[in-house]
C-alpha cells in the first residue's frame, strides 16, 4: 500500500458534530467573561462594528539634519603599494626547514646546515 491513505478509525464522510461536555456554570462565566471584554471594548461583537485602520504611511527619510555636515567628496582609488626590499648585505639567501619554514641565511652561516636539520 503506498500513496496517501485515511487513518484507522476516521472517516470523512462522517461529519456529525460531537456533542460538548462542558462542566456545570460554564454558561456563568462565559456570561462575566463576556462582560469584562465588553468593558474594555473587545468584545467580538463590539469588533465586528468598530472601523479598521489601516496605517500604510512611511516614515520620513528626509536628509534635513541640523548637526554637522557631512563630506560627500570620494577619495580617489591609491596605485599598489611599492613592494619592500632588503638592500642589506648581511642575508645571503633563504633556507627552507621542516614543513615549508623558510628561514633567512645569513652570511657566516652555511646553506648545507639548514639542509641536514630537515627530516627525512
Amino acid at each position: 500500500m503506498s500513496g496517501m491513505h485515511m487513518i484507522r478509525g476516521m472517516s470523512s464522510l462522517n461529519r456529525k458534530q460531537s456533542k460538548k461536555n462542558r462542566k456545570p456554570g460554564w454558561e456563568k462565566a462565559k456570561a462575566e467573561h463576556d462582560k469584562w471584554l465588553m468593558a474594555r471594548g473587545v468584545h467580538p461583537t463590539q469588533l465586528k462594528q468598530k472601523e479598521k485602520v489601516h496605517v500604510t504611511s512611511l516614515p520620513s527619510y528626509s536628509t534635513e539634519c541640523t548637526s554637522i555636515p557631512t563630506s560627500d567628496i570620494v577619495m580617489p582609488i591609491a596605485g599598489k603599494r611599492a613592494a619592500n626590499e632588503y638592500s642589506g648585505d648581511y642575508i645571503v639567501g633563504l633556507a627552507t626547514l621542516h614543513k615549508s619554514n623558510t628561514v633567512p641565511v645569513g652570511k657566516g652561516d652555511s646553506p648545507e646546515e639548514y639542509a641536514k636539520m630537515r627530516r627525512n
